[in-house]
């Protein structure tokens, strides 16, 4: 078929909104809060994207355009779309991180009030107990029991105290749910 006819997808523009697949957009006119570890980890891994993976690729690529006929050249055509993704996920982390504002959950050490970076055991309204972790949303992983400070659950729980009831409007109707614990990391310790 002749290429007058195809859509080349090296051409496509770049779509910013896909850079983080099944990570929603920060709210307007909200941080980007962060824990240090958190900032630390997007950090490496914008490292590791610039200094290791992507001089890879690019070598790959280079190497695979001197083999001749590019239509049908797989390292060259998987090395393109690689390298699309590096540049995409770098794009990403770069405006991640420069809006970043890094927060401390360990300034709240000893505190009973619920604030960013809060560890918080709360019972629902049925008597079962839950744990979560209060993160920023490019940090939070819900396996590990944490969950983004704009999430519904830790936007009820935010600013309440051990002892609190609050309520946490779901899909069902509203949900009390009772704050039994709120801890903190010690200042100086590295809880990951």
């Amino acid at each position: 078929m002749n290429k007058a006819f195809t859509r080349e997808t090296d051409d496509a523009p770049d779509d910013d909104e896909g850079d983080a697949p099944g990570l929603p957009p920060l709210p307007a006119g909200t941080r980007n809060y962060i824990t240090p570890q958190g900032y630390r980890r997007l950090r490496h891994e914008l490292m590791q994207l610039l200094d290791v993976e992507r001089p890879k690729v690019v070598e790959t690529v280079s190497w695979a355009a001197k083999n001749g006929d590019r239509s049908e050249n797989g390292d060259y055509l998987y090395g393109k779309k690689r390298l699309r993704e590096i540049d995409r996920r770098i794009r990403f982390l770069t405006k991640r991180l420069d809006i970043a504002e890094v927060a401390d959950p360990s300034a709240h050490h000893g505190s009973d009030q619920i604030f960013f970076g809060a560890t918080v055991t709360y019972a629902t309204a049925r008597g079962e107990e839950r744990t979560i972790t209060i993160k920023g949303i490019d940090e939070a992983d819900s396996l590990k029991g944490e969950v983004s400070w704009i999430a519904p659950i830790a936007r009820a729980l935010l600013k309440a105290r051990e002892g609190d009831e609050v309520q946490l409007a779901t899909p069902g109707g509203v949900e009390k749910l009772e704050v039994i614990e709120v801890r903190y990391p010690a200042p100086g310790s590295d809880p990951g």
